[in-house]
C-alpha cells in the first residue's frame, strides 16, 4: 500500500495533506523518517508514525441496503427524519455512496471507504445502474427512442443505455439502464417529455443487486469488493 493512502485511511488527513507530511519529514516507517512519496509499505507489519504518534488505518466496512421509502439518504437530517445510517446497526461512522430520493427504494451502498465511494460515483467509470420505473402514463415508441438517443436536462444531454418492458402490455412500467450519476436523473429524463415518475426502484448498482428484503441490510464481502475493483478500476 502507498504510504500516503495508509495515512489518509487512518482518518488523520486527506491524501494530499499526507503527501505534504511526508515531504516535510514528519512521517516515519519503522522509526525511520521517509520523505519519498513513492514509498510503499506492508500494512500488516510496518509501523507508521506522524509527528512521533503511531497511526493505524480505520477498518473499512461495507454494507448493502435495500432502501425503503420515507428514509433520507444522508448521515443526518435537519428535520430529524430517519436516515439510511439510522437503519444500519454499527458504531462505525459510515456514509451513503451517492443518493436515492426520499421515496425511492432499492440498492444503496454505505461505507467508510472514500476510495471505494469515489470508484462507484466518478463519471469516468460509467457504473451501470438499473431502475424499475412506474410512469404516470404509457411510454410511447417515439419518446422511448428520444430517451435512448438523448434529451437535454438542465442544459446537459443525458440518455438511457437501455429500456425494457417487463410486461409488454403495460408500457407505463419500464426498466431503464443508465450510467449517469446526476441527482434525480431518471425522474428528470422522463419529466422533460411530460411523464411523472410515480414509483422508482433501483434494482442494480455497479454489480450489486437488491438480494435482501426492503428495509434490510447486509455486509458486503471482501470478494465482492475485489470483484468491483477488478471490473472498474
Amino acid at each position: 500500500m502507498r504510504l500516503n493512502k495508509y495515512i489518509a485511511d487512518s482518518g488523520l488527513c486527506s491524501r494530499r495533506n499526507a503527501e505534504k507530511f511526508i515531504v516535510e519529514g514528519r512521517v516515519s516507517v519503522n522509526n525511520k523518517t521517509v520523505i519519498e512519496l513513492s514509498c510503499k509499505i506492508d500494512d500488516s507489519k510496518d509501523e507508521v508514525s506522524v509527528d512521533g504518534e503511531k497511526i493505524k488505518p480505520k477498518r473499512h466496512i461495507y454494507y448493502l441496503m435495500n432502501k425503503p421509502k420515507g428514509v433520507i439518504t444522508s448521515t443526518k437530517d435537519e428535520k430529524n427524519r430517519k436516515t439510511v445510517v439510522d437503519i444500519v446497526n454499527t458504531n462505525e461512522k459510515i456514509f451513503p455512496v451517492g443518493r436515492l430520493d426520499y421515496n425511492t427504494t432499492g440498492v444503496l451502498i454505505l461505507t467508510n471507504d472514500g476510495d471505494f465511494s469515489n470508484l462507484l460515483t466518478h463519471p469516468k467509470h460509467k457504473i451501470k445502474k438499473v431502475y424499475s420505473v412506474k410512469l404516470s402514463r404509457d411510454l410511447t415508441k417515439d419518446d422511448e427512442q428520444k430517451l435512448l438517443s438523448g434529451v437535454y436536462i438542465k442544459g446537459r444531454k443525458g440518455k438511457f443505455e437501455k429500456i425494457n418492458f417487463p410486461n409488454i402490455k403495460k408500457t407505463h412500467l419500464v426498466e431503464v439502464t443508465a450510467v449517469e450519476g446526476r441527482n434525480h436523473f431518471v425522474k428528470d429524463m422522463f419529466k422533460v417529455l411530460g411523464y411523472n415518475v410515480l414509483e422508482l426502484d433501483r434494482k442494480l448498482f455497479g454489480g450489486f443487486i437488491a438480494d435482501i428484503p426492503v428495509g434490510k441490510f447486509r455486509k458486503i464481502t471482501s470478494e465482492e469488493i475485489k470483484s468491483i475493483y477488478k471490473n472498474y478500476n
